[in-house]
C-alpha cells in the first residue's frame, strides 16, 4: 500500500481519536512548544558555554612552583678543607598579562554570551512563529477538508439517484454522465484535502514532539488581519530588533575587541618569579629574592594577527552592511505581500462563504426539481469550492506574510 493511501487512512483513524479530545487553543500550542522543544536545550547549552568561556577569561593563570635538592660542596682554596652539606630551592612562577588584556578578553567573552542569548531569543520567536503558522494550516486544510466532502457528497447522491432511474433520451444520460464525473473529480480533490489536512497534522505534531498520530483537535479562532503599520516604522523596528542584524552588530563589536587584542598582545605577559634557596654545610646560608621576565618584543611586534583581526573586523561590517540592505528588501516585500492580502481579504463581506454554501445547497434542491440548468448546478458548486479555497489562499498568505514580518522586525505586528 502506498503512502498516499496511508495519509487518508492515518488521518480518518486520528480525526476518530479526536472526537474525545477537547480542542486546544494555538496560544496553548505556542507556551506549550515554547516550554518543552528539544532544540531550546541546544541554545540553553551554548549560554552555558559562553558563560563558562567568560569565568575562563576573568581568572588569572595558574602559578607555577619549582624545586630541587641536593648537595653544597665548598673547598677552601688556601687551605684544601672541603665541607659539604645539603641544599634546597623553591622557586614561585606567576605570569601576569599585560595591563588591558584580561579586560578585554572578558569583553570579547560577554559579547559571546551575547550572541548566544540573541539565539536562543530568535530561536524561540521562529519555533512559535511556525507552530501559528502550522496551526492555522491546520485548520484550513480542516475546513477545505469539509467543503470538498460536502460537495462531493452532494453529486455522489446525485449521480446514484440518476443512475438508479432509466433516463429517456440522449439528454438526460448525458446530464447523469457529467455529474458522475464531477462527483469522480471532486472525490479525488477531496482525497488531496485529506493528504493535505494529515501532512498538516503530523507537521503540526514533530514540531510540538509528538508522536504523528496525535490527536489534536485545534480551537477555531478568528483570524484578526488589520493593515500593517507604515513601512518607515517597520523599518525603524528591524533595524533596531532584528536578531540577525544585532548578532551582526555584536560581531563587528566582537571582531574590534580582537584588533585591540592582538595589539595588546604586542607586550608579552610579565613573569614573575619570588625563590628561597639554602645551602649548609659548616655554616648556614639562606638567599630569598625575586625574579621579573620581560620578553622584548623586537622581532615579533604581532603584526600578522593584528592584520588577521583587522581582516576579519571588514568583513564583519560588510556582512553588516550588506544583512541590512537584505533585511530593509524583505520588510518591504513583506510589508506589500500582507498589505495586498488585507486589502482583498477587505472587499468581501464577512459572511460571504456562508452565502455561497447557503445558495450551493438551494441549487442542489433546484437542480433535483428541474427548475435549474445543469450547467448552472455545475458552475455553483464549483464556484463554492473555489471561492471557499480563494479565501483560505489569501488569509494564509496574508498570515504568513504578517509572521515573516514579525520574524524580520522582532516584533508583534498589530492584530
Amino acid at each position: 500500500m502506498t503512502l498516499r493511501r496511508l495519509l487518508p487512512i492515518c488521518l480518518a483513524l486520528s480525526l476518530q481519536l479526536q472526537a474525545d479530545a477537547a480542542p486546544v487553543k494555538i496560544s496553548a500550542l505556542v507556551e506549550k512548544t515554547l516550554s518543552s522543544h528539544p532544540e531550546l536545550r541546544l541554545y540553553e547549552a551554548q549560554i552555558e558555554a559562553a558563560k563558562g568561556g567568560q569565568k575562563s577569561a576573568a581568572a588569572f593563570k595558574n602559578p607555577d612552583i619549582q624545586t630541587g635538592i641536593g648537595n653544597w660542596r665548598v673547598r677552601d682554596l688556601a687551605s684544601g678543607e672541603v665541607t659539604d652539606g645539603p641544599t634546597w630551592s623553591v622557586t614561585l612562577t606567576q605570569t601576569i598579562d599585560w595591563p588591558g588584556r584580561m579586560a578585554l578578553r572578558r569583553a570579547l567573552a560577554q559579547k559571546q554570551t551575547d550572541i548566544a542569548k540573541l539565539g536562543l531569543d530568535q530561536f524561540r520567536l521562529t519555533i512559535a512563529g511556525q507552530v501559528q503558522s502550522k496551526a492555522w494550516q491546520l485548520l484550513a486544510a480542516q475546513e477545505k477538508t469539509r467543503v470538498t466532502k460536502e460537495v462531493s457528497s452532494r453529486l455522489e447522491q446525485l449521480a446514484s439517484v440518476l443512475l438508479q432511474r432509466d433516463p429517456a433520451g440522449a439528454a438526460p444520460r448525458i446530464e447523469s454522465k457529467i455529474i458522475q464525473a464531477n462527483a469522480m473529480t471532486l472525490g479525488a480533490e477531496h482525497s488531496r484535502a485529506l493528504n493535505d489536512l494529515a501532512s498538516a497534522q503530523f507537521e503540526l505534531n514533530r514540531l510540538l514532539g509528538e508522536k504523528p498520530g496525535n490527536a489534536l483537535e485545534i480551537a477555531r479562532e478568528k483570524l484578526e488581519l488589520n493593515p500593517p503599520p507604515p513601512l518607515d516604522k517597520l523599518l525603524e523596528s528591524a533595524r533596531t530588533h532584528n536578531f540577525e542584524l544585532r548578532s551582526r552588530m555584536l560581531e563587528v563589536q566582537q571582531q574590534g575587541f580582537e584588533v585591540a587584542l592582538a595589539k595588546n598582545e604586542i607586550w608579552p605577559s610579565i613573569t614573575l618569579q619570588p625563590y628561597i634557596q639554602r645551602q649548609s654545610n659548616q655554616t648556614r646560608e639562606t638567599q630569598t629574592g625575586i625574579g621579573i621576565s620581560i620578553p622584548l618584543p623586537l622581532w615579533d611586534r604581532n603584526t600578522g594577527q593584528i592584520e588577521s583581526a583587522r581582516a576579519r573586523k571588514t568583513q564583519a561590517e560588510i556582512l553588516l552592511n550588506s544583512h541590512l540592505s537584505q533585511l530593509e528588501r524583505d520588510v518591504a516585500s513583506q510589508e506589500s505581500h500582507y498589505r495586498v492580502h488585507v486589502l482583498e481579504l477587505a472587499k468581501w463581506p464577512p459572511n460571504l462563504l456562508e452565502e455561497f454554501r447557503a445558495v450551493a445547497a438551494e441549487a442542489d434542491e433546484h437542480f433535483r426539481l428541474g427548475a435549474l440548468p445543469l450547467a448552472t448546478y455545475i458552475e455553483l458548486q464549483r464556484q463554492y469550492l473555489e471561492s471557499v479555497q480563494a479565501v483560505l489562499d489569501s488569509q494564509l498568505g496574508a498570515l504568513e506574510a504578517r509572521l515573516a514580518l514579525e520574524q524580520l522586525t522582532g516584533t508583534a505586528i498589530p492584530r
